[in-house]
């Protein structure tokens, strides 16, 4: 797992939609389902309802939603924090 997959997951459960979340993260649609299958394969369980329209999460879907973003938010905080120190801005890291 990465965190490029998990970008991709995010895009596809905020979307809804496959064909928007490639559109969105600027790649083709193809390779977004792969990385999609690839995590639940790799996770053991199906983290996205197929057969509905528009996509739905499965419950083990709403939960690593959840912790993705949370994930992917903290990511983000490290980068500020690290541009910040690299700056002077910060003088420590607490």
């Amino acid at each position: 797992m990465d965190l490029r997959q998990l970008r991709y997951f995010v895009a596809v459960a905020t979307t809804r939609n496959f064909t928007r979340a490639a559109e969105q993260m600027h790649i083709a649609q193809p390779p977004l389902s792969r990385q999609i299958q690839q995590l639940e394969d790799e996770l053991g369980v199906q983290l996205i309802q197929r057969n509905s329209r528009p996509l739905g999460l499965t419950d083990p879907g709403r939960l690593f939603y959840e912790q993705s973003l949370q994930v992917l938010q903290k990511v983000d905080q490290m980068k500020t924090s690290v541009r910040q120190t690299e700056g002077g801005q910060r003088k420590s890291i607490s």
